[in-house]
């Protein structure tokens, strides 16, 4: 009986309790946009400042006195898509408790665009230029216990410092910490998995451990795995003395037998969670997702995954989230990799800067690779106020941001050192490509380094000898000849065109070495306006132009024609069927050079031509089967082969009569469903869908809101334009509006926006209190409409 009890007190003497480590920090900020003297001082007086949340971007906000964040003489010009920067002020008023006086507190910032400079009740703490690493300051020295701290953060985002629309202010999370003297050191978790069989794996978790107090101090650390059920699947206890001097790193290996292995089409998850105990008290615990794969890259076979060749179907993708403009919201960050993983895409090119945690937390769960770059720019600029200024200073620890926060994420197959770097034939370039290429591996070995090189040519050698992986930007006519020239080189598409998908994605099928394929871009995105129709070269005249217009999917999540091409190039039974307008959508540009190839087809998902009856018009099916046969009203208008040989199309030019006009696609004996497109009458009725009926009241969950105008028969009416107005009751508010029409300057933030090709979007966030939030929405002449949205605690 005496062994039984001693046994049992030391189970029970290691079972963790709970320890407080770190809470959002996002409500509650006050924002001031503009000049504000004075505002990092403790007495300055905020009582006219604006209530925010996190995240939060005031370029997507309307300019002050008008209804739109546009103007033609923004200075971000084409590039930011005539959206406003300039500097913005926050401040956050917060009281600690004196539990907490022996503690080290914490502040944490996701992402801050950009030149963020940060005060704790009056005491600069330091700058950070770069817009898209994470950074953070320890607040303890400078804490008033039981009493009003003030956080204030000054944010510049200023000149001419960015290619696109990057957003103003704290557009990611913040978060407080709270800590004892001896805790894991920040991102101080580190977990590989270099031995993997179907039998078991070896799980290499490396802590690291940081020690404030004023001596030394004897800690156990207590690691345990979970598998996705939450069952723990192995365990392992260290001690180990733990100096005040410098950080202590504790190295443990882990047995998991017959692992799960996380895989794009099953993304199993682990957990470890580190319990660190001094005398037996818990003073820490930090719990780390991970998966348990292997990658391998090689000419011959191709990029493997748990020793599997895959080919990366990928797309680049910047930061931005349409109607919210830059804010990272973690829904709305789930709902891009969601949207992008039913569109078949199973990697994504993060261009050109490190995304947001909750994005790549998304990957994670949702099995999308990922290439996690850097920058896009090092010591020679692109514009005159961009990150150059700061490379030299800085590349090392925005580099290492990037490589510890992300380092355990098993989506990330490759870091990214950069894009389209000026000057890639110099040695002096080639050598700092060397350089950071030999820095991430000092902290990484497990990922693969690449770079999106454009120029291709023999003189580039030496810049991408620097790679595991060469990134080709618009360079499929290199691949051959390179793999001649360089047979051991490993290439992917890191841009292509969308015009060109169908060349880009054989190239890819044929060719071992190149192991992937990622076009500029998956999903549209503010800024680089209009270069999916004017394309270059770019001036003021672009105007009103503010979106690139050359994504697969819009900014609003719908699929855009080229999406439906490239579904019939990756997938089976795929059928759609466009018509190109008689007359351009938009206004052309008779200037455009040659060279600049973003643009998709001018198409329509309509058959809605009055004052066009009896003339041609092209229509186009879009198809992965081998032969399409068309209708119009019925009678067969012949068939026509697809295939590779004809670019997965066929086209007809067909004489306009209102009706119905479809297509069916044939394999051999195999028939595809009917797609159709359908006359529409007049509009009748609002039809409201949402992503998400049931969100959760956490004041950050977002439901997605599609509103489509329709005829009696339920048709999607494709040239209704009515304006819409929008009211909200219940715990919610509008997060953004918007309906994907590129030249539109209305509002995000209003409760109000014209439809466009038959729909708009409203985007509702849950406030912090349970209960129905409903939307209710009128157009003129139309009967209204309204959606409920659950929203639970």
């Amino acid at each position: 009986m005496r062994c039984l009890l001693i046994i049992s007190f030391l189970f029970l003497s290691w079972m963790p309790a709970k320890a407080q480590r770190i809470q959002l920090f996002d409500d509650n900020w006050l924002f001031w946009r503009g000049a504000a003297q004075g505002a990092e001082d403790t007495l300055f007086n905020d009582a006219d400042w604006r209530k925010v949340g996190l995240p939060h971007d005031w370029s997507i906000e309307d300019l002050p006195g008008t209804g739109s964040p546009f103007s033609k003489g923004a200075l971000s010009q084409v590039s930011g898509g005539f959206t406003t920067g300039g500097s913005g002020w926050y401040r956050k008023h917060f009281r600690l408790p004196a539990a907490d006086k022996n503690k080290r507190t914490v502040i944490q910032f996701d992402g801050v665009y950009m030149n963020a400079q940060v005060w704790i009740n009056g005491k600069k703490l330091s700058k950070h230029p770069y817009g898209y690493t994470a950074f953070w300051y320890d607040l303890t020295p400078y804490i008033r216990y039981d009493r009003e701290n003030i956080i204030a953060v000054k944010v510049r985002n200023e000149g001419e410092n960015s290619r696109w629309y990057a957003g103003s202010g704290i557009y990611r999370h913040v978060w407080l910490q709270t800590l004892e003297s001896v805790h894991v050191a920040q991102w101080g978790t580190y977990i590989t998995t270099p031995v993997v069989t179907k039998q078991s794996a070896d799980v290499h978790v490396i802590t690291t451990l940081k020690n404030e107090d004023k001596t030394a101090i004897t800690a156990t650390l207590l690691t345990r795995l979970l598998d996705a059920k939450g069952r723990m699947v192995a365990e392992q206890k260290t001690q180990q003395l733990v100096s005040n001097s410098r950080d202590t790193s504790l190295q443990q290996v882990l047995q998991v037998k017959s692992p799960a292995l996380w895989d794009v089409n099953a993304p199993v998850l682990y957990k470890a969670i580190s319990y660190v105990y001094v005398d037996n008290v818990l003073k820490d615990s930090v719990t780390t997702p991970f998966g348990i794969r292997t990658i391998t890259v090689d000419a011959e076979k191709g990029f493997q995954l748990n020793g599997k060749t895959i080919k990366l179907k990928g797309g680049c993708v910047h930061h931005d989230n349409g109607p919210l403009g830059a804010k990272a919201y973690d829904r709305a960050e789930e709902r891009k990799v969601a949207l992008l993983k039913a569109s078949g895409y199973n990697a994504i090119r993060c261009s050109h800067n490190p995304p947001s945690p909750a994005f790549l937390d998304a990957c994670d769960k949702q099995g999308m690779l990922v290439i996690d770059e850097a920058f896009d720019i090092w010591n020679d600029g692109k514009n005159p106020d961009d990150y150059h200024l700061y490379f030299k200073d800085w590349w090392q620890r925005d580099l290492e941001s990037m490589l510890y926060r992300d380092r355990n994420h098993p989506s990330i197959i490759m870091w990214s050192t950069g894009n389209e770097i000026p000057h890639r034939e110099k040695p002096e370039v080639a050598k700092v490509a060397r350089m950071l290429r030999d820095h991430i591996r000092s902290i990484d070995t497990t990922r693969f380094v690449t770079c999106g090189v454009n120029g291709i040519a023999p003189d580039k050698d030496a810049f991408i000898a620097t790679l595991d992986v060469a990134g080709y930007n618009y360079a499929v006519d290199q691949y051959v000849k390179d793999h001649e020239r360089v047979p051991q080189r490993v290439m992917m598409a890191t841009e292509s065109f969308a015009i060109d998908a169908d060349k880009y994605w054989m190239a890819v099928n044929d060719n071992p070495w190149v192991i992937g394929d990622f076009v500029w871009t998956a999903f549209d995105y503010i800024g680089e306006a209009s270069i999916g129709w004017l394309g270059y070269m770019q001036h003021q005249g672009f105007y009103p132009w503010n979106l690139a217009y050359c994504g697969d999917i819009d900014i609003c999540g719908w699929k855009r024609p080229q999406s439906y091409y490239r579904d019939a190039l990756w997938m089976p039974d795929q059928i759609s069927l466009f018509v190109k307008p008689p007359t351009p959508s938009f206004d052309t540009n008779t200037r455009k050079v040659e060279w600049s190839r973003w643009e998709w087809y001018d198409a329509r998902d309509s058959w809605n031509w009055q004052g066009h009856e009896g003339k041609p018009l092209d229509v186009s099916v879009y198809t992965s089967y081998e032969e399409v046969e068309l209708f119009l009203n019925g009678k067969s208008l012949g068939r026509k082969t697809a295939g590779r040989a004809n670019r997965f199309m066929a086209v007809w030019q067909v004489p306009y009569s209102p009706g119905k006009i479809s297509a069916v696609g044939y394999n051999g004996k195999k028939k595809s469903k009917e797609v159709a497109l359908q006359t529409a009458g007049n509009t009748t009725q609002i039809n409201l869908t949402a992503d998400r009926q049931k969100i959760t009241a956490d004041g950050q969950d977002l439901s997605y809101v599609t509103i489509t105008l329709r005829d009696a028969d339920g048709n999607i009416c494709p040239d209704a334009d009515t304006q819409l107005k929008f009211d909200i009751t219940g715990p919610g508010t509008i997060a953004g509006v918007g309906n994907a029409n590129p030249v539109s300057t209305e509002s995000y933030q209003q409760p109000q926006r014209k439809a466009w090709r038959g729909k708009c979007l409203v985007i509702i966030k849950a406030e912090q209190q349970a209960g129905d939030i409903t939307l209710k929405v009128n157009g003129a002449g139309l009967p209204a409409a309204q959606i409920t949205i659950n929203s639970t605690l």
